[in-house]
Formats: structure tokens, sequence, C-alpha cells
């Protein structure tokens, strides 16, 4: 597990400078404290820092061919390497280490671009052909490591993270104002965008050749199609057959996640997700499992009762440790500083003190990412059904009756609670599925989002689609059914562009390598062939996954509502979270800033204080921008706007 950066001059007679090249590594030191490496050769500088995982004692990069003539730098772990590396070798390629890195070289020899179809892997890599003058970007499949890149009439520059392009003297660090109406209402900002203008994200599942002075991007995989259509009446596998293929494919995916040359840890919270991936686990490698996990003294946020189960359940080798506001709230500013983006999701200071926790003790751990996307897991999918009954009553019902009931609830500031939920329903109904989709996880609705914003940006992003990638996934979506196209937009942004974001920034921050074994594409693959009926079963979430592992999991698991992984914000905006609030988003500030809108927000905090509207989410999102931009001052944000 490394971060990598560099660049190529565009004039390949002007020498690239290892200066530059060191320092934008050193930006990511984060991401691999144990070594670092460098490439120079003409116009063309690669770099690396690396968290030694595989092959400690010769797997340092960057990494050549036998002639030299292939250079590669690599973020992540190629799971298939050892077979992929025996079958080199008998066609005649000659190694020099035992590392995952090497392979991709001699592969790349072997099968040219197509190189990265026969990886099984997280990864996000940038290799020089010397011969041909081309350098290759890609990133693995599902987007689990980052890639980011800018083409600047100097130079193509490219890093594991932005702040790393931001130490090139040709990347100027500039506010695209359209990510930031984007950020507003996704809580992240959509893939291929940035919240900088110029600098991009590498899809997931492509590559990026830049050669000749061109840079083109290109997919090599995607989501496959439902290979059975809902409503066809065509004899389908029995139930035993499909159960016992969802259970071996997953406990494959956890067995190569095992490799490892160092400790390794899996992270536990007692969901289905988690307890499965301990299932597997504990079947591949009995009585060597370690589990973390954390506590809260809040009842509606806590799943120790649950966690405790499991971990006695299976025996593992557990650990758990009791966050407390304070604990949480300390590491706010630090964590905004190591992410190079406003990120809106309030669970990554769990993830990040879960992980700092996990990492004195590990330096890998597994986690259940991916499985509520793949699986119709969120109760928004559940809201989508009750949305169609909805939205066919009569307006005047709805309107008249219904909205203002909803809108007299009490607040309540406990986890996902009645309210809150009522609030976003009836807030997302009426729109398009995957209008109200984004609502509904988001924190701004796109009228809401242009309000909050200062007039001098509100108005030129007033014809903008603020939703256009929603609509573009929605329009592409292999599936013929709504939930189905929901599922494949959630996992290309929510999960891509949101939870992989997270838990990667905030695992690398402590130097952490997180691995999940439900998003190793066979099991992805195998998940999307379903049918989306086999996945929500009447309001049942998971329901062919439920099913299948069962049978390995501790009584009671399966029948767990979903709690999601959070702290209590609400409460804390009104108690620890109150005074940076009102400094961050004091209206001073904000007229002096002019990004926000100051009474807006100001309408939003009092609300809230005063127990008139559960603002969690909006305030939060419009905290973590303050905070980024308190760290990335140099951010113009008076420029011209980029819709």
């Amino acid at each position: 597990m490394c971060g990598i950066a560099g660049y190529i001059n565009l004039d390949p007679s002007r020498p690239a400078d290892s200066v530059v090249l060191r320092s934008m590594t050193d930006a990511i030191v984060h991401r691999g404290p144990d070594d670092e490496g460098f490439h120079v050769q003409g116009g063309v500088a690669l770099g690396m820092r690396r968290l030694a995982i595989i092959d400690l004692a010769t797997g340092q990069q960057p990494i050549s061919n036998e002639d030299g003539s292939i250079w590669v730098v690599f973020n992540g772990e190629v799971y298939n390497y050892l077979e992929l590396r025996e079958d080199l070798i008998s066609r005649g390629h000659r190694f020099k280490t035992r590392s995952d890195t090497e392979v991709l070289v001699h592969l790349y020899e072997e099968r040219g671009d197509n190189f990265v179809t026969a990886i099984n892997a997280m990864a996000a890599l940038a290799l020089w052909d010397s011969r041909r003058q081309r350098l290759v970007l890609a990133r693995d499949r599902l987007g689990k490591k980052p890639l980011h890149y800018a083409l600047t009439p100097e130079a193509l520059v490219f890093g594991s993270e932005i702040k790393a392009l931001l130490r090139h003297p040709a990347v100027r660090g500039e506010l695209d104002h359209g990510s930031l109406g984007r950020y507003l209402v996704h809580e992240y900002v959509p893939c291929p965008r940035t919240i900088y203008r110029g600098i991009l994200k590498l899809r997931p599942g492509h590559l990026g050749v830049f050669e000749g002075g061109r840079f083109a991007e290109r997919p090599y995989w995607d989501v496959p199609a439902p290979s059975r259509p809902e409503r066809r009446t065509e004899p389908t596998p029995p139930v035993a057959q499909i159960d016992e293929e969802i259970r071996q494919t997953l406990l494959d995916a956890v067995k190569c996640r095992l490799m490892s040359d160092v400790p390794l840890g899996v992270f536990l919270s007692g969901g289905i997700d988690s307890t499965s991936i301990v299932a597997c686990m504990s079947r591949a490698a009995p009585g060597s499992v370690r589990s973390f996990s954390v506590a809260f003294r809040e009842p509606s946020f806590d799943e120790s009762v649950h966690f405790r189960k499991v971990a006695r359940f299976f025996n593992t080798q557990h650990e758990e440790r009791l966050l407390t506001p304070a604990a949480l709230l300390d590491v706010l500013p630090a964590l905004a500083s190591t992410i190079d983006e406003p990120l809106g999701d309030a669970s990554i200071l769990p993830t990040y003190l879960l992980s700092q926790f996990t990492r004195e003790k590990v330096k890998v751990a597994l986690g259940g990412e991916g499985g509520d996307e793949l699986l119709a897991g969120y109760p928004t999918y559940q809201a989508h059904r009750l949305a169609r009954v909805y939205e066919r009553l009569p307006a005047a019902v709805r309107a008249g009756i219904i909205e203002p009931l909803v809108r007299r609830l009490p607040v309540s500031r406990a986890n996902i609670s009645f309210d809150f939920k009522a609030r976003k329903f009836i807030g997302g109904a009426g729109h398009p599925p995957e209008i109200r989709n984004q609502i509904w996880l988001g924190s701004f609705s796109g009228s809401e989002a242009l309000s909050i914003l200062s007039r001098e940006l509100r108005e030129p992003l007033a014809t903008t689609d603020l939703f256009d990638e929603a609509r573009g996934h929605m329009e592409r979506a292999p599936a013929s059914d709504v939930l189905g196209k929901l599922l494949y937009v959630d996992l290309k942004m929510y999960l891509q562009d949101g939870i992989l974001v997270k838990v990667d920034r905030a695992s690398m921050a402590c130097s952490l390598e997180v691995r999940a074994p439900m998003l190793d594409y066979r099991f992805v693959e195998l998940i999307a062939r379903l049918p989306t009926s086999w996945k929500l079963r009447g309001m049942t979430t998971k329901h062919v996954f439920k099913r299948a592992m069962k049978p390995w999991l501790p009584p009671g698991i399966v029948s767990r509502p979903k709690k999601g992984f959070g702290i209590p914000v609400a409460e804390w905006l009104r108690g620890p979270l109150r005074g940076m609030m009102l400094d961050l988003l004091a209206p001073e500030r904000l007229k002096r800033q002019g990004i926000l809108e100051p009474a807006a927000v100001a309408s939003l905090i009092q609300d809230h204080l005063e127990g008139r509207r559960d603002n969690r989410k909006p305030i939060w999102t419009l905290l973590m921008l303050q905070l980024w931009t308190e760290q990335w001052g140099r951010v113009r944000t008076r420029e011209a706007v980029t819709a």
C-alpha cells in the first residue's frame, strides 16, 4: 500500500525536477511512512511513499522490467499476483522481487493495456513506457483507491491525493463553483470532478493514457446487467445452489485478502456485513481473527451489545474502545486538514478513530464496505417503494394533511429517528427516483443548495443541473427496473465518491490499509447478475444475502435493523460543537469569504438550536465546508464560475 505522485512535461526536452517530485511525495507521507522511491527520466517523474505490507525486504518502488524500459508506481494490492507471477515466469519473464507490484510491468509487456483486466486488485497506478513514450494511469474497477490528475499547459500531473498535485507549480488551487454546488446536494464532489477547477478524478474501472501530447480516458470494466430480468418465468437455479455460490464467492474474496506479511485484523460493527466477513475469516484462519470495534455512550448510536455477541460467537481476539465527544472533537480540525475536498459524512470521525485505534495493533484491516449498495441495504430503497404509493395519493391529501402533520412532529435528535426519516421522505417525494434518492441521502435539495450560496455564486449556477451525474448514471444503468438502476447510481456515486473516499482518507491518515472483500469484482458481478427482487423482497433488505449467510452467523444477526455508523451530531451541535459551529459559521466570517449567504445559514442554526428543526445534516455539511476552507486557504473563492 502506497501513495503515488508524479508528472510528465508536455515539452519532452524539458527535464523533470526531482525537487518538485519529492515535495509532491512529502505531501502524502502518511500514506506510506515506511519507504520512498523515485524515478526521473527526461521529462518524466514517478514517485511513491510506501506502507510495506507484502515483500518487506525487496518490494521497493518504482519497479521496472528487466531492461528498465517500463516503470511503475502502484498504490494497492494485487490479490491474484502469485498465480499471475507463476504464469509470467513460465512465459520467460524474470523477476527480481516477490512483490505484487513487479507483476504489473511484466503483465503490461505481455498484454498491453489489457493488463488491468487480468488483475483482482484494489489499485491506482502509473506506468511509464519509455519505448512508446506513453504514460498509463489506471484505477481499480470499484474505485477503492484514489487517483487524481490535472492536464496543464506545462505538464500532466497526477497523485493519490490532491495535496500532492498542489505541490506542483503548474497546478492552481482554484475553487470550482459548480463542484461546490454539487457538494452541497451530495455531501461529496462526484467523479470525475473535484472541488478544484482543472483537477479531475480518474474514473473507477478506467485507463488514462497520455501519448503524443494528448490524454484520453477509456473504460475497461463496468457492473454487468442482471442475467435474469425481472418477471421472467424461466426456471431458476435451486435456492441452495445460489446460497452456496454467494457464501463460497465471499469466502474466497476474504481468503485472498488475508495475504499479508504484517499483522491483520477486521472492523466489527455487529451488522450483517462485518459479521459475515468475520465468519469467513474464522473459516479461513480459525482462532486467529483479531476484531476491532468502537462503542458510544448514546444508546441509539451504540452497537456494543451486537459486536460483543459476534466476537464471543467466533472467539475472536477482540478489542474495543469507547469514543467520547472530547476524543472525536479533538481530531476534527486535524482530520479536516487531511481531506483535500469537503466531505459531509460525519462518520469519518469514528472511522478515523477506529483506524487510529486499530493501527496500534495491526497494519491491515478488513471492512464490510459495499454490501448496502450491492444488496439494497439502505432504508432509502424501502422508501422508494413507499414513495410510489404516496405519490398516487391526491395532492390535496399530501399537501393539505400529511405534510403539515409531518412538519409538526416533535423533533428528536436520536440516530435516524422517525421524524428525521419522515421529513426526509416528504422532501424527496414527487421528484424523479434518482433525484429523490440524492435528496434523501444528502443535505440540501437543488433549490436549497442555491439559496444557501451567496448571490454572487447563486445567480450563475441557477441554470446548472446539480444532479446531472445521477441522471447520467440512471440512464446508463444496465438494469431494466428502477430499483436496479438506483443500486447502480449508488454504487457509482454514494459508494465510490462518499463511502470509499471516507474510508480511504480516514484509514490512510493513520497509515492503515483497509480491504473490502464485498467489493471483490467477482462478488460484485455475482450479486449484480441477480434480480433486484431477490435483494429487496417486499420490505426486507438484503434478502438473498441474509438467507445465504444465516447458517454461518450467530442467531439474531440477520434480523437486526440497520443502524448505521454515525455520531450524535444533532445533540453535539447544541452542546460540545456549538462554539465551533458559531465561530466557523459566524455571519462576519461568511460575508468576508463570499461563499455562503449569512442570513440563510443563521436561520438554519437558529432553528436547530431552538429545537424547531433537526438541521444536523445541512449544518454539518456547511461546517465541513468551512473547516476545509480554513485548512486550504489558497483557493480563490471569487474566481469565475465553472458550472
